[in-house]
């Protein structure tokens, strides 16, 4: 590999916290709204969310699976806890008392992993995540977040109608920064994201009133203990999270073997172990300060195939200034006003090459008119589900509705049922001898 210059090293940096940040700031801001806290509060997770994603993503490349892979909040783990604080009511029961079940679900499922991590039984994980559930895993990530950053870089009124002006500028940048992607000279190629964020950012304060993302200025706090609830035995919420937080650890396995594929070498299992470890620590972590549960992005995985730089310094130095952000309010604050319409557009983009991974998932993998099922089957209900109203699902108990009107999570699970339910090498072996 190329050693970067001074000058490529400080760019590929600031892209990677322009990245780390559009990825992290609109999660504590929703779930801190979702649970009707006060502004300061909110303040003070997103501080907290800056400090330790930064923090988290040094330690990974550092001394876990050491691999320029974003660690931040969970999409999987996001839509659980928006999920159940939007169904408090139904189920009876009050947002901390909600919270509260989250945060033990939390704890249960890091405390899990640390005791599997120690008794040396994280290699029951693989079995369970096979190549194949890895496959299906990447393409229902791929579906989710583009529908979430397509629907994100648009902008709608409050009665619901389309605003052309903002929307069109938005898919512009996306549009730039594809052309850079495909038509630029490699230099221009390799900071594509960077400058479509940049041109983007000045081109909407100058066109546009600026849209604040959220404030990380206001007050001193750094942490707050279980903002959303003090832990409680709620078993249902507590099952479901703990559920989602053990499924989410497929972000682990999947984003290690995808990011060793790219650079040629065999994931090793140190690594992969100690990412685990890693990824448990977070999820207590996250559980007393009100974050949602941490994991290494897949999605990474497109960035790095976006820009073409595989160095791991920029990678540190990005997290370093993420953490700095939250250390001192200002420069947060300054940040902060980046258009989410913008960082979407271009998250977007880069997020296109994700299913160019998991196509590459797939190779030397050849399908039948039996064996297609072992994909189609988990990818297209995840999608169909995707696609559903939630609403759609009321008639069915209260404490299930956010796991089966999840598609994510339920593609997945249908994916390791099929794996072991059905002997596909099986099948493999008869549909040869019968086409010979």
């Amino acid at each position: 590999m190329k050693q970067l210059s001074a000058a490529e090293t400080a760019f590929s940096s600031v892209q990677w916290l322009f990245f780390i940040f559009a990825n992290t700031v609109v999660v504590p801001i929703s779930v801190g709204m979702a649970f009707e806290l006060p502004s300061h509060d909110i303040a003070v997770i997103l501080r907290s969310s800056l400090i330790f994603t930064g923090v988290a993503c040094m330690l990974q490349g550092l001394i876990g699976h050491k691999y320029p892979l974003m660690e931040g909040h969970s999409g999987v783990m996001w839509g659980v806890v928006l999920n159940l604080s939007a169904a408090a009511p139904a189920l009876g029961m009050s947002l901390p008392s909600v919270g509260g079940g989250i945060a033990t679900g939390m704890l249960l499922a890091g405390a899990v992993v640390l005791v599997l991590g120690a008794l040396g039984l994280l290699s029951l994980i693989q079995r369970v995540f096979t190549p194949m559930v890895m496959s299906v895993y990447l393409f229902l990530l791929t579906f989710q977040l583009i529908l979430i950053f397509f629907k994100g870089m648009l902008t709608f009124s409050d009665d619901g109608k389309l605003v052309l002006p903002v929307s069109l500028f938005s898919i512009s940048v996306a549009i730039l920064v594809s052309l850079l992607k495909i038509k630029g000279s490699p230099l221009l190629s390799n900071f594509s994201i960077l400058i479509g964020m940049t041109a983007g950012w000045i081109g909407y304060l100058l066109l546009f009133q600026s849209e604040a993302a959220g404030s990380a200025a206001s007050g001193f706090s750094f942490f707050i203990l279980f903002p959303f609830g003090s832990p409680n035995l709620n078993a249902g919420i507590v099952f479901i999270t703990f559920l989602a937080s053990l499924m989410n650890l497929s972000n682990t396995l999947a984003s290690v073997q995808a990011a060793a594929q790219l650079y040629g070498e065999e994931p090793a299992e140190k690594r992969v172990n100690r990412s685990y470890l890693l990824s448990g620590m977070y999820s207590i972590v996250g559980a007393l300060s009100g974050l949602v549960s941490y994991a290494p992005f897949a999605s990474s995985i497109g960035f790095l195939e976006s820009t073409r730089i595989l160095h791991l310094r920029p990678f540190l130095i990005g997290g370093a200034l993420m953490s700095l952000l939250g250390i001192v309010p200002f420069l947060g604050g300054i940040l902060a006003t980046l258009p989410i319409t913008v960082g979407n557009a271009v998250l977007f983009t880069a997020y296109l090459q994700l299913f160019g991974t998991s196509l590459k998932s797939l190779q030397g993998t050849v399908f039948n008119s039996v064996t297609i099922y072992r994909l189609a089957a988990p990818v297209l209900v995840g999608i169909s589900i995707m696609n559903m109203d939630p609403a759609s699902f009321t008639s069915l108990p209260v404490f299930v509705q956010p796991i089966v009107t999840n598609g994510f999570i339920m593609g997945v699970l249908v994916s390791i049922l099929l794996e072991k339910m059905v002997n596909w090498e099986k099948e493999e072996e008869v549909n040869r001898q019968e086409s010979v």
